[in-house]
């Protein structure tokens, strides 16, 4: 979403705001509570990346291919416009978690790309679901194919008062037709997940005997591998957990923020912790890896403009792909701290797992307490994982709005 005013009359308006405190009172607006149809946030838009040769530079990666972490900045974006939409622009819409990402097919070519999405779950709190996905663009008076569906996502967008910072509740969503049923319960299955999720998080359940067996395996043979006595070697495929580890530092600057100004885009983020991810990968298996899913991940705190991001990426788990070759997952977490760099510890902002395919056979290596549990937390998000790729909730949302397909 664009920002409304230059930075600099940004700034110029905050200090005068810092002196006469009356001026930075923002009008709160109390939000239309009317439930609302589906269709009413629907938004569609098309990249005519196969007609527009400076469009596509802006969009293509080193290969000629198209730069998924530019498109990942596009789909956070789509969602604040479905979500004010939804909410009308009394409000402050925050993005509080992506719940995931799904690469359904590969783009193999050059070609239009459309970008859709509307929320798809609501009770009337100040939390939505807004499901979004991009396919390549159907000739006109056309649907979207299944087959030509490239991402599905879901993001959880939160509604702030603008004065007070604090969650406001919305309209609830009026569903009707079957195909809105449908969406609508798969929403309210992903909130149940993500109880189930945090149920199940290492620092609520500890291993159970089957993980504990493979935990002792993994230290046995980790022994084994330092112990010059012992004739069992490492093989060359197998790297250390704590040897993946990747990092990168920026200070944020103004040309990312977010339409209040003042924090960086989530989009950005989204992108850096994605690009760091897919180098991780690649690093640690010696190939090009392919981007398979964004498990759920949060955005834990905003990042000022001005301050520093550190961003670390590490392997946590890998296991074979059912078809060959390795899947790798990758965790990425972000901190902040005061350009000033004082005292102040690096607040965390966000913590990121992505997983990556590769045709290689690699394996990583877990050697300390903490390792191991993070490896643990690996393979069960990978059991997620190998159930969501084998189903398909994902309707194609285009097949809802027939009516917004024009000539």
């Amino acid at each position: 979403m664009r920002v409304r005013t230059p930075w600099i009359q940004a700034l110029k308006e905050r200090k005068e705001a810092e002196k006469n405190p009356e001026l930075s009172q923002v009008q709160s607006v109390k939000p239309d509570l009317t439930p609302k149809k589906m269709s009413d946030s629907y938004v569609s838009l098309v990249l005519p990346l196969s007609k527009d040769p400076w469009l596509l530079d802006t969009y293509a990666n080193y290969t000629g291919q198209i730069r998924t972490g530019t498109l990942l900045m596009d789909l956070d974006a789509l969602a604040g416009v479905v979500a004010y939409k939804h909410t009308g622009e009394g409000v402050s819409n925050v993005t509080a978690a992506v719940d995931r990402i799904t690469i359904k097919n590969p783009i193999r070519e050059i070609c239009d790309l459309e970008l859709s999405g509307q929320v798809t779950f609501a009770t009337g709190r100040s939390s939505m679901e807004v499901t979004l996905q991009i396919a390549k663009a159907p000739e006109p008076g056309h649907q979207v194919a299944p087959e030509d569906i490239f991402m599905t996502c879901a993001f959880t967008m939160v509604a702030l008062d603008p004065q007070t910072k604090r969650p406001v509740n919305i309209a609830p969503l009026q569903v009707s037709t079957p195909a809105e049923k449908a969406l609508y319960a798969k929403g309210e299955e992903n909130y149940r997940h993500k109880k189930t999720i945090k149920s199940s998080d290492i620092m609520a359940k500890p291993p159970d005997a089957e993980e504990s067996a493979l935990i002792h395996k993994m230290w046995t043979d980790s022994l084994a591998y330092a112990d010059s006595r012992n004739p069992k070697q490492q093989p060359a495929n197998v790297l250390a957990m704590s040897k993946t580890t990747i990092h990168s530092t920026q200070i944020m600057q103004p040309q990312n923020r977010n339409r209040h100004h003042f924090m960086i885009f989530g989009g950005y983020l989204l992108r850096q912790t994605f690009e760091l991810a897919f180098t991780c990968a690649a690093s640690f298996s010696h190939t090009r890896p392919r981007f398979l899913n964004l498990d759920p991940s949060t955005f834990e705190e905003a990042v000022p403009v001005g301050s520093v991001l550190y961003v670390s990426a590490g392997v946590s788990y890998t296991e074979p792909d059912p078809n060959g070759g390795t899947r790798i997952q990758v965790m990425v977490r972000t901190h902040v701290r005061p350009v000033e760099h004082q005292d102040q510890e690096r607040k965390s902002t966000g913590t990121f797992f992505y997983t990556f395919l590769t045709p290689a056979t690699v394996n990583v290596l877990p050697q300390s307490y903490s390792e191991f549990m993070r490896w643990v937390a690996g393979r069960r998000r990978a059991a997620r994982l190998s159930a969501t790729l084998e189903s398909d909730p994902h309707p194609i949302l285009a097949q809802l709005h027939a009516e917004n397909v024009t000539e």
